[in-house]
């Protein structure tokens, strides 16, 4: 894992996002106000507590995460000690099963960084517990090794995280699919969910080959910097997009679709769910 390794966790069912940064986990704080009082805004329910617990303090510390809409952004997050704090200022009675729940996950990291597989063994317990299928989530682990695979060769030949990574997977995507990952979101009525959380198992397999594709169009062709790895990006995207067209020709089926895993109230995701269910 290296210094700045991002996850998701789960705290009675909604994702926290966390980040190890100077030797310990940092928490998204907007995540944990939402898990903590259910809010329907913790942006704004974040915002009053600083003006109204003047103990808290105007600054935080602002790290990147991936946010729902696949972005990276800064977003305020607080250290063990600091959550602790804030935890004390909330009127929950989630507040103090929050407080056991952050003290077990606190030996995670040191337990990952001497074994590494648990990593992957906590983020199939995570998509477990959410109600995905095994077949799902085998194939959405190899997702993310697939794309780990991809930024790491993009970063070996200077292309910029941020933007000159997401326009790259745009046109690995208008390739694969011939619409863009904000315009699949849209597809599926997402805000800030995480697109590919939300694919079906074609929808996975398809951006797999697309990036694996492109991973090896990248290597074959030795493209530097961000206009060649473009091009190896539109190529990438264009063989997983004939294959794409050779599958829907066979089966007379669409492979992108409105489906989404969007849990109903009362149930988890247990099946991917139309857009108008």
């Amino acid at each position: 894992m290296n210094s700045e390794t991002t996850a998701i966790i789960l705290f009675d069912g909604t994702e926290i996002r966390r980040v190890w940064h100077n030797d310990e986990w940092y928490y998204a704080i907007v995540d944990v106000i939402e898990a903590v009082t259910g809010s329907t805004n913790p942006t704004s329910y974040w915002g009053k507590m600083k003006n109204r617990e003047t103990q808290l303090g105007p600054n935080w510390h602002k790290l990147k995460f991936v946010g729902r809409d696949g972005k990276n952004r800064f977003t305020e997050c607080a250290n063990r000690e600091e959550l602790l704090r804030i935890i004390q200022s909330i009127p929950s009675p989630k507040a103090e099963p929050f407080k056991l729940w952050l003290a077990k996950t606190g030996h995670e990291r040191l337990e990952e960084m001497e074994d590494p597989e648990l990593i992957l063994e906590r983020l199939k317990e995570t998509y477990r517990q959410k109600g995905y299928t095994e077949e799902w989530i085998e194939l959405r682990i190899q997702s993310i090794v697939v794309r780990q695979e991809l930024t790491d060769e993009w970063k070996a030949r200077d292309v910029q995280e941020g933007r000159e990574f997401a326009i790259l997977t745009s046109e690995i995507s208008k390739g694969t699919f011939g619409i863009t990952p904000s315009e699949h979101s849209k597809l599926k009525s997402l805000k800030r969910e995480n697109l590919r959380d939300h694919m079906s198992n074609l929808e996975l397999v398809f951006t797999s080959l697309g990036e694996v594709a492109t991973t090896e169009i990248t290597r074959v062709t030795d493209s530097q910097g961000f206009s060649e790895c473009k091009t190896s990006a539109q190529r990438g995207g264009k063989v997983a997009g004939d294959a794409r067209r050779l599958l829907e020709a066979e089966t007379g089926e669409k492979v992108v679709t409105s489906e989404n895993f969007l849990p109903d109230v009362q149930e988890k995701p247990k099946r991917l769910k139309k857009k108008n269910d």
